[in-house]
């Protein structure tokens, strides 16, 4: 089709950020223009919830404000082109996006052409220009529902929970559900009682054969309740005889994972390089339209013929015929919306890209995964000894693995995130035949606890996200986002407590008892659910259990995907939700008291007044006594960052009455801790310093303790102050993370490059102040309150963040 054009003709492209645009403008010829979109252009109007509900929830859009400009631009080449051709993705909010760009530019079915493609190479751009087809509206109507269903829910259940829970909350459709599955797990850890046992291991030493001696590690099958029959059996061991019972071999091939999606490419990212799911889907975004990798949003394990073609090529180069295997994926999933094909490197002649390092590294990840699915299977020898122990029904067991033919473990294995105490190590083991007599070198016993049900992590959450069928590879990294920024979620490392345990040994025949300690409970990167979090949750569960159901978000999920298909009306699914939710609504406002997880603790042995806790204005808090007749009010304290409303004690509330707590004098000066609502502190000479988490306890620091906390927040402020000025003690040039800034009141300013930032006189930064205000600004006025009043536009996303690309801003945030 794109040969056809005249030299006069000029085509208008369309895509979604200008990082893609301009890799489509290299292969496109200079009869078309690639322009940008920068994302949605419009949205549902903020006022009057967006949705005309009398009129069957007709959507009330408006061009965003950010977007008038773009759009201005876009109408006007738009008249000129004889052709626009609409490029945005190939998802349903792509799909929703050339709808909109299509009604907002006024366009035809005469002048107006769809492409999709699910890499950006020249060969797929010129065969969508050859293989144009209409907007599929089914895709907008899913679109457009998911975006008005979301939107009702949000608008409706918000002003429920302001008045029924505190001020500021939000719920969403999906995030609530998502939270409802962190609230559950964290309540089957308060719940959880763990048991402990005795775990046994030996070595001993094999008799040479082949005049090398040999060691075995072995665990006994059996874990001994009490420490008094650990202790029985382990003298028992003192002059045994051990004895192998049985050697057995057995042979095992192990078959490569699928080629990645949306879903296993955000859990793997997350085992494998420790990227969040957003920064996993950032990362890809980049990849994909710098045309490295195919679409990065997609439920399909599908390779292409051609891919499938150069990944054979490039194993018989690089490894030879043996390692080849050609293998046919099949999606799983029912209804998947972007089934095409998985991601993968768009040339996988190309081992590795050029650059950020974490572009590098997840592109290493994905041409690795691809590669090793159309490999060969390992071949694994697996052997399993036991051990027989003399007058004793238990054995001691030892198992090994040998890689007969490593296959796709050449290249790649993939990851598990499930967590094992005291997993088994396999290894090589020594030559052993039936009847072999060992020597016992060492025995001893271990106090080993059940271990509780494992908090989510990033990675297991979208993995239990996508085995209920809730959300989408597209929502799920705007969910996990959400649920964090609004506060109901907190994504951070523990640090454990230590716990003693008891260690039992032979050391030359004598018994050996002893109390040992560990630290127990450590993690890393988990997610929490907050108390505000919780007692959202509880208040939706009882009142809205439709929103909070798993079932009933998948099913919607699965309406969504009959609409995309034709199958079903939007509007009309959406009135068979909206009518009985709205209907709770209104019950609920009328009927139900305030939740705010109140929980009485008992009475104040000193002074008789009632001890509670609850959600406060800032956050969880506890209460002593209430307020009476005579006006006494009731004392409040904040609960520190590891207590729960659920799972204080009475004796731990009558301890935060404590703070602040006064520690003595420094430099003449008061030291005070205390907790706030950012958290715990110290407070000395009218400033503050924050207690480290998981390491500082308020309610047991000492002055000592906070001298250094002190002293060290001293040492960071004084290494990131450059320089001050006396005449002008509101403007400093600071080191921040991206390098030196100036800071003008409460506005931060770029030094340009080049300029040295410790011999900058004042009257230089005032310069430089006043030129990034004006630039570009045609009478742009000077004087000091303007200039702080507009650097806002030039701030802290300057000097404080790395410059964020517009694809980032504007396509990443975008796609819900």
């Amino acid at each position: 089709m794109a040969q056809n054009q005249s030299s006069s003709d000029v085509n208008l492209v369309i895509v979604e950020s200008p990082a893609k645009a301009k890799t489509i403008e290299k292969f496109l010829g200079n009869k078309f223009l690639v322009k940008s979109s920068y994302g949605h252009i419009r949205d549902l109007q903020k006022k009057d919830f967006g949705v005309d509900i009398s009129n069957n929830y007709e959507p009330q859009y408006e061009v965003s404000v950010d977007k008038k400009q773009v759009v201005k631009e876009l109408k006007e080449l738009a008249a000129k082109a004889s052709i626009v051709w609409l490029a945005s993705d190939e998802d349903r909010e792509g799909e929703a996006i050339a709808w909109h760009l299509y009604e907002v530019l006024k366009l035809t079915p005469e002048n107006t052409r769809r492409i999709v493609f699910h890499e950006i190479t020249k060969t797929a751009i010129l065969r969508a220009i050859d293989n144009p087809r209409q907007i599929d509206l089914n895709l907008v109507d899913a679109q457009q529902a998911r975006r008005v269903l979301d939107r009702l829910v949000g608008f409706e259940l918000s002003p429920v929970l302001w008045k029924k829970v505190k001020p500021s909350l939000s719920a969403g459709r999906v995030q609530s559900v998502t939270v409802r599955l962190l609230v559950e797990r964290e309540r089957e850890i308060f719940a959880f009682k763990a048991e402990s046992a005795f775990r046994v291991t030996a070595r001993f030493t094999v008799k040479p054969k082949d005049g090398k001696e040999h060691f075995m590690d072995a665990e006994l099958n059996h874990r001994f309740k009490t420490e008094d029959e650990t202790a029985e059996f382990l003298s028992r061991c003192n002059n045994a005889s051990f004895v192998v019972d049985e050697v057995i071999r057995k042979p095992l091939t192990k078959s490569p994972a699928a080629p990645f999606t949306t879903s296993t490419l955000q859990q793997e990212a997350a085992r494998k390089l420790g990227f969040s799911v957003a920064q996993t889907m950032s990362v890809a975004q980049r990849l994909y339209e710098a045309g490295k990798i195919t679409y990065m949003r997609t439920d399909s394990v599908n390779l292409a013929e051609s891919a499938v073609n150069m990944a054979v090529e490039a194993i018989k180069t690089q490894m030879g015929d043996s390692y080849v295997k050609v293998r046919k994926y099949k999606t799983k999933s029912k209804g998947a919306q972007e089934a095409h094909e998985a991601i993968r490197p768009t040339y996988l002649d190309q081992p590795s890209v050029s650059g950020s390092s974490a572009e590098q590294r997840l592109y290493d990840l994905i041409y690795k995964r691809t590669m090793a699915s159309q490999m060969s299977d390992a071949k694994i020898e697996k052997t399993t000894v036991s051990v027989n122990v003399a007058d004793s029904s238990y054995k001691f067991q030892a198992t090994g693995e040998v890689v007969l033919f490593d296959g796709f473990l050449k290249v790649y294995m993939e990851s598990s995130d499930l967590e094992k105490e005291d997993e088994e190590q396999s290894g090589f083991l020594p030559p052993l035949q039936k009847n072999d007599s060992l020597i016992l070198s060492a025995v001893e016993a271990r106090e080993r606890w059940t271990q509780k049900p494992a908090r989510y992590s990033e990675a297991s959450l979208v993995r239990k996200l996508e085995e209920l069928g809730i959300g989408r590879p597209s929502t799920y990294a705007p969910t996990i986002s959400t649920i964090q920024q609004r506060g109901y979620v907190v994504k951070e490392d523990r640090q454990g407590t230590p716990r003693e345990y008891r260690f039992l040994s032979l050391n030359e025949g004598k018994l050996i008892r002893q109390i040992k300690t560990e630290n127990s409970g450590a993690e890393r990167s988990k997610l929490f659910p907050t108390d505000i979090g919780m007692v959202v949750n509880d208040f939706l569960v009882r009142y809205f259990p439709d929103v909070v159901s798993f079932d009933f978000t998948a099913k919607v999920e699965k309406q969504f995907d009959q609409i995309a298909e034709g199958e079903l009306n939007w509007t009309k699914s959406i009135d068979a939700f909206y009518k009985p939710f709205h209907n709770q609504v209104v019950e609920t406002l009328e009927v139900s008291d305030r939740n705010t997880g109140e929980r009485i603790l008992g009475t104040d042995p000193k002074t008789g007044k009632p001890v509670s806790v609850r959600i406060g204005r800032y956050g969880p808090m506890a209460q002593l006594g209430e307020t009476s007749d005579e006006g006494e009010k009731p004392t409040f304290a904040s609960l520190t960052r590891e207590q729960h409303i659920e799972t204080i004690t009475l004796e731990e509330a009558l301890k935060l009455f404590e703070l602040p707590r006064d520690l003595g004098l420094y430099e003449e000066k008061k030291v005070v801790v205390g907790v706030g609502r950012f958290g715990p502190y110290v407070r000395h000479d009218g400033k503050f310093v924050s207690l480290k988490k998981g390491i500082d306890d308020p309610m047991e620091i000492d002055l000592s303790r906070a001298i250094e906390l002190i002293e060290e927040k001293r040492e960071k402020d004084n290494k990131r102050i450059i320089k001050t000025f006396e005449e002008e003690p509101t403007l400093q040039i600071l080191n921040g993370r991206w390098g030196p800034f100036i800071k003008f009141g409460t506005d931060n300013f770029k030094i340009p490059k080049g300029t040295e930032a410790d011999k900058l006189t004042l009257d230089e930064c005032l310069k430089i102040v006043s030129e990034s205000d004006t630039k570009g600004k045609k009478g742009a006025a000077k004087s000091k309150s303007t200039t702080k009043k507009k650097a806002t536009t030039k701030t802290a996303s300057k000097a404080k963040a790395k410059p964020k690309s517009k694809t980032a801003t504007k396509v990443v945030k975008k796609k819900k």
